[in-house]
C-alpha cells in the first residue's frame, strides 16, 4: 500500500459524535479530542491490524514496559481548512521522518509511510468536520508509539501500538513570551537523546519550568549540559534570532530539529536572507540585545507555531526585545504561512498534503 492509498484500513465509526459539545470560537489547547483515532499493533516483526476506530480509553498492564522503561515517542503535526472546506496537512513527511529517528534512538521500529502518512490522510477523512474554519485555529495531530510488552526487565519491548488522536486547537501561546535563561538544569546533553521527541524529555523539563514560572517567566530558554554557555532551544519550541542582517538558530543534536524551524529557515534562505544554523552563545545574544542588534527573537513550533519573544532573563536582569510590530522578518514569516498553511496563496514549495 502507498502512502496516498488508504482502503485496506479498516473504519469503525462512532455511534455518537461529539462534534455538537465543541465551542469552536474558543478552542483551548488538547482539551477537546476528536471522535476517532488510528491504530496499530506490532507484534512478531510486523504491524497488524491497521484500524479508525472510536477515540476511547486503553486497556494496559501494569506491568507494560513503556511505564516503567520510558519508551514513547510523539510527533505535533497540524491540519488546515481552506476556505473551500479542503483539507491540508503541513509537512506530515518530514514528521514521519523525524518520528522514525526517535523511533531509532529509543530501539523501536520504524512506522512504514502507508501507516503513518496513509493512516493520518484516512483518519482525516473519517473526522474531516473537525478540522475548525474559524482564523487562527487549526486541528491538532499528535502521533505517539509506545512500548506495550506486558513484562519486567529492562530490554526493548517486544510489542508496540502506534496511535493518532486530533485535536481542534487555537493558539498554545495568546502573548509574546518572557523566557528564563537556564543556567543549572539540563534538558538533554551530548550524545543523548536530544534530538529525538520522546516523552522523558518533556517530563524532565517540568520542574525547572515551574520554577520559572514561579518567578514569572512563561518558559526556559535551555542551554548546553556542559558550560551553560550555549543556547539550546525553549521547552516547547525552537528558537530564532536575527542579529544584525542574519537569521540565526540554535543546532546541534541536543536540540529538536523541528519542522516549523526548518521551514523558516528554508523560506529566510528562499527570500534571500542570510540564514545560519550553528551555536549561538547566551553572551552574544545578550550583547547584541545591548547593542541593539538583536531585531527579531522568537519561539517556533508546531504547537507554538511563530510567538514573538519579548523579555529575556539572564542572572538576575532582565533585557527586552523591539516592539513585536516592527519586526520584519518574523512579521513576513507569519503572514506568510499563515497565507499558505489556509490555502489563500499558491504552494510553490509543495509543504501543503491535501487530503
Amino acid at each position: 500500500m502507498s502512502a496516498t492509498e488508504t482502503h485496506s484500513i479498516r473504519v469503525e465509526p462512532t455511534q455518537q459524535s461529539r462534534l455538537s459539545q465543541v465551542d469552536f470560537n474558543n478552542l483551548k489547547f488538547g482539551k477537546y479530542f476528536s471522535d476517532h483515532m488510528l491504530v496499530a499493533e506490532y507484534e512478531n516483526g510486523e504491524w497488524t491490524d491497521v484500524s479508525v476506530v472510536p477515540f476511547g480509553d486503553l486497556t494496559i498492564s501494569p506491568s507494560m514496559s513503556a511505564l516503567h522503561y520510558g519508551q514513547a515517542i510523539f510527533e505535533g503535526i497540524k491540519a488546515y481548512k481552506f476556505e473551500d472546506g479542503t483539507v491540508s496537512i503541513f509537512r506530515p513527511e518530514k514528521n514521519w521522518e523525524r518520528f522514525n529517528k526517535s523511533a531509532a534512538r529509543l530501539e523501536m521500529p520504524e512506522v512504514p509511510e502507508e501507516i503513518f502518512i496513509g493512516g493520518l490522510k484516512k483518519l482525516l477523512q473519517v473526522d474531516k468536520n473537525w478540522v475548525p474554519n474559524v482564523e487562527g485555529t487549526s486541528l491538532y495531530i499528535r502521533p505517539f508509539m509506545f512500548g506495550t510488552e506486558a513484562a519486567l526487565g529492562v530490554h526493548p519491548s517486544a510489542t508496540y501500538k502506534f496511535i493518532i488522536i486530533t485535536c481542534p486547537v487555537g493558539a498554545y501561546y495568546n502573548k509574546p513570551l518572557k523566557l528564563k535563561v537556564e543556567t543549572h538544569y539540563t534538558r538533554a546533553a551530548q550524545g543523548g537523546v536530544g534530538f529525538s521527541k520522546n516523552a522523558g524529555n518533556y517530563a524532565l523539563s517540568l520542574y525547572p519550568t515551574r520554577l520559572a514560572n514561579d518567578e514569572g517567566f512563561d518558559q526556559l530558554i535551555w542551554t548546553d549540559a556542559k558550560e551553560h554557555k550555549y543556547i539550546e532551544e525553549a521547552g516547547t519550541a525552537n528558537l530564532v534570532f536575527r542579529i544584525g542582517d542574519t537569521i540565526i538558530t540554535p543546532h546541534d543534536d541536543t536540540i529538536l530539529h523541528g519542522v516549523t524551524r526548518r521551514t523558516i529557515i528554508e523560506l529566510a534562505q528562499h527570500w534571500g536572507y542570510k540564514a545560519e544554523q550553528r551555536h549561538v552563545s547566551v553572551q552574544e545574544l545578550i550583547d547584541g540585545i545591548k547593542e541593539g542588534i538583536v531585531t527579531d527573537a522568537f519561539a517556533a513550533g508546531t504547537a507554538a507555531t511563530l510567538t514573538p519573544i519579548s523579555t529575556i532573563g539572564f542572572n538576575g536582569e532582565l533585557y527586552e526585545l523591539p516592539a513585536v510590530e516592527n519586526r520584519e522578518f518574523s512579521n513576513k514569516v507569519l503572514s506568510y504561512l499563515n497565507d499558505l498553511r489556509y490555502g489563500k496563496i499558491e504552494d510553490p514549495f509543495g509543504w501543503n498534503l491535501i487530503v
